[in-house]
């Protein structure tokens, strides 16, 4: 029987290899919705923006800027490029005409689905391995860290809002352009 020690070393040692873990899960996930992005022509924002609208409907400018953490100017921006390209367009809210909603184009959303059928393929073989039970227990940690993502994601809209942190100069660039202005300004002058 293990003693609390190693237990607690156990522990300590599992989530570091699950912190590691998890960094690689999101860059891996980062890097390919970035790729599909580009495939379909799209800015990874205007991309991840089309999934909210597949997953919550139709939705008003507003809505998008809430559930993405956009500036409403910023969406306004997005629903234009996206209208362009033909994957959304603006209607009227058939329950308050005054209201304009954002929804995806079926067809040209159905016809992007196609880059994901190796992925979905690939990702039932995956789950294949795991019995409800453990299914249960992922969806449940992934139900819960999106949740505290977007928890944090408000944190710090609302630090930004009230002072942004400074972040420190890069010493190296920032005496790089200075040598370069000094250097430019002996030419410059005729002294050098």
């Amino acid at each position: 029987m293990a003693t609390k020690t190693q237990q607690r070393a156990s522990r300590e040692t599992i989530l570091e290899e699950f912190a590691r873990v998890g960094r690689e899960h999101s860059d891996a996930t980062v890097l390919f919705h970035t790729t599909l992005a580009a495939r379909l022509d799209l800015h990874p924002t205007d991309y991840k923006t089309l999934g909210i609208l597949q997953r919550l409907g139709p939705q008003s400018a507003g809505e998008i800027a809430r559930h993405s953490g956009l500036a409403t100017a910023s969406v306004t921006n997005l629903i234009d490029r996206l209208e362009r390209k033909g994957f959304v367009r603006r209607v009227a809210d058939a329950a308050d005409r005054r209201r304009v909603l954002v929804e995806p184009i079926e067809d040209r959303v159905t016809a992007a689905r196609t880059l994901f059928a190796s992925a979905s393929r690939s990702l039932a073989q995956l789950l294949e391995r795991y019995s409800a039970r453990e299914l249960g227990v992922i969806t449940d940690f992934l139900a819960r860290n999106a949740e505290r993502l977007r928890s944090e994601i408000s944190k710090l809209d609302t630090a930004t809002t009230a002072r942004a942190p400074e972040v420190p100069p890069r010493g190296t660039d920032n005496q790089q352009r200075r040598h370069r202005r000094k250097r430019h300004a002996i030419h410059d002058d005729g002294q050098g």
